[in-house]
């Protein structure tokens, strides 16, 4: 590893912490400006059972002196404290128990959009103006153009009400099919597009028409050439897709009632489980900055002429 890239790595990871830090603060004030709180609208809670919860998880004393707390708890000891409304239960517990599902339905639905994507758009830059570009791009249009909700309540009528072929709740055997073809949709479309540009971008390059006329195999030229640097822009897009769906997408986990940690998330926010609601978005927050990181080193592996500055 070359000087340039170790010091572009520390500059970043230094990035990805300032950023990360920047979320915390901004997500731990904002949510103690909205009006109410945890324990406000709870059923039998007397306003002297309030202050005594309030005084219980610290909720009584200044603002600052949380948020320098909280912010111990979670640099020293990866401790985002208990939840608010789940009784008896630790934050990184509740998002523990999500993350397995959510990480499984997002692992699958990234990897199935980037390879479906891959192929699709390579096909589609192959046979450029054919018949079967013309529908490729049809149906990625429609399905970037379609909300994620839309789509997912479409395939839970169609095949779950109507046709009875798979189960509509996410907790099922079989239950995450729908889910991973709801999230994998977008972005499988999304990827079609920016590889099908990109190829025919590179297949227009000089070194590209070198290589034809030097009589090299036209397989090699599409693999060893062509693809590989058509990737750089599916690499940039993949790695923020990636964490996106890992966490969980908030409407499809609902549609389909999937116990994973976007519904916890939503649960957060309508509950005001403040450190419920701080936990999930460092874990996003943490997930991106990650991605993101990683994608700008693979352009390195994908194309060695890139200088990481």
């Amino acid at each position: 590893m070359s000087s340039k890239t170790l010091g572009y790595i520390i500059k970043r990871l230094f990035l990805a912490v300032l950023t990360v830090w920047v979320v915390i603060t901004v997500t731990f004030f904002a949510t103690r400006m909205i009006p109410g709180g945890p324990f406000i609208g709870e059923k039998a809670t007397s306003p002297a059972a309030q202050a005594a919860l309030e005084a219980k998880y610290g909720l009584d004393k200044p603002v600052f002196e949380q948020y320098v707390t909280y912010l111990k708890g979670v640099v020293f000891d990866f401790d985002f404290g208990p939840s608010l409304k789940q009784r008896g239960r630790m934050v990184i517990d509740i998002i523990g128990d999500g993350m397995k599902i959510s990480a499984k339905l997002g692992v699958i639905a990234a990897c199935s959009a980037a390879v479906v994507g891959i192929v699709l758009g390579s096909i589609a830059a192959l046979r450029r103006n054919k018949i079967i570009d013309k529908v490729i791009m049809v149906v990625t249009t429609a399905c970037v153009s379609m909300p994620t909700f839309i789509m997912g309540s479409l395939m839970l009528i169609l095949f779950s009400l109507k046709l009875g072929w798979l189960p509509a709740n996410g907790d099922s055997q079989g239950g995450l099919i729908l889910p991973i073809i709801s999230l994998a949709l977008y972005p499988m479309a999304y990827i079609t597009r920016l590889t099908r540009s990109s190829m025919l971008d590179v297949l227009g390059q000089d070194y590209i028409r070198t290589a034809r006329a030097k009589g090299v195999p036209r397989l090699k030229i599409i693999f060893g050439h062509a693809l590989k640097n058509s990737l750089i822009p599916v690499i940039t897009y993949f790695g923020p897709m990636l964490a996106y769906i890992v966490t969980g997408s908030l409407v499809v986990e609902k549609i389909f009632a999937v116990p994973g940690i976007g519904r916890a998330f939503v649960n957060s926010i309508t509950g005001r489980d403040y450190t419920l609601v701080m936990g999930t978005t460092i874990v996003l927050a943490v997930l991106i900055v990650v991605m993101n990181l990683i994608s700008d080193i693979l352009y390195k592996v994908v194309d060695p002429r890139i200088n990481l500055e």
